[in-house]
C-alpha cells in the first residue's frame, strides 16, 4: 500500500469525525457569528470545482445528522433518504454537477486492477444500483462521476492493491 493510499485510508476511516468537526464549525459560524449562508454555498460550490461533491460527505451538518440516522436504522430506507435530503441543497446540486468536471477524480488503473469487486462493495453508489454503476467494469457507469457520488473515498481506501486513486486529472474527457 502506497503512502498516499494509507493517507486516504486514514482520512476515510475518520471521515465522520472530520465531518462532525467541520459541520459543527459551519453551524456555529452561521448561528453564532452570523456568517451568511451565501458564503457557505459559495465556498461549498467552489470546493466542487476542485474536489467534486465533497461537501455532502465531508462537511455538511445535515449530512452528518442523516448519516447518524442511517447508522441507527437496521434497514435500507435511510440509505435512500440520504439522497433525498440533498434535493433541496444548492451545494449538492452545484457540486454534484461538477463531479464530471472537477480537478480531482477517482481513477482506476486497469492494468493493476484484479477485478475483485471490493471497491464496488465499499461504494454506497453501487449499493443503490448494482445494474448501473461499477468502478472497475468498463461497460458500466463510473459512480465517481455520477451526480450523487459524494467522494467518501471508501472505494479508494478498500482497494487491496491500490488500483483506485484520488488524484488530479483532466477536468473532462469526452467519450
Amino acid at each position: 500500500m502506497s503512502t498516499k493510499q494509507k493517507y486516504i485510508t486514514v482520512l476515510s476511516n475518520n471521515r465522520r469525525i472530520i465531518q462532525a468537526v467541520i459541520g459543527v464549525s459551519i453551524y456555529l459560524g452561521i448561528s453564532q457569528f452570523q456568517i451568511s449562508l451565501w458564503w457557505v454555498v459559495g465556498v461549498g460550490s467552489a470546493l466542487g470545482i476542485i474536489w467534486g461533491k465533497v461537501f455532502c460527505r465531508w462537511m455538511c451538518p445535515m449530512g452528518f445528522i442523516m448519516e447518524l440516522m442511517m447508522k441507527m436504522s437496521p434497514n435500507d430506507s435511510f440509505q435512500k433518504m440520504y439522497q433525498y435530503h440533498k434535493i433541496g441543497c444548492p451545494i449538492a446540486w452545484i457540486s454534484g454537477w461538477l463531479n464530471k468536471f472537477s480537478f480531482y477524480k477517482i481513477q482506476l488503473n486497469a492494468a493493476t486492477c484484479k477485478n475483485c469487486g471490493i471497491c464496488d462493495k465499499a461504494c454506497y453508489m453501487t449499493s443503490i444500483d448494482k445494474q448501473k454503476f461499477s468502478l472497475y467494469k468498463p461497460d458500466m457507469t463510473n459512480p465517481a462521476e455520477s451526480f450523487s457520488c459524494s467522494k467518501c473515498l471508501e472505494c479508494v481506501s478498500e482497494c487491496p492493491n491500490g488500483s483506485l486513486t484520488y488524484k488530479i486529472a483532466l477536468p473532462y474527457k469526452s467519450k
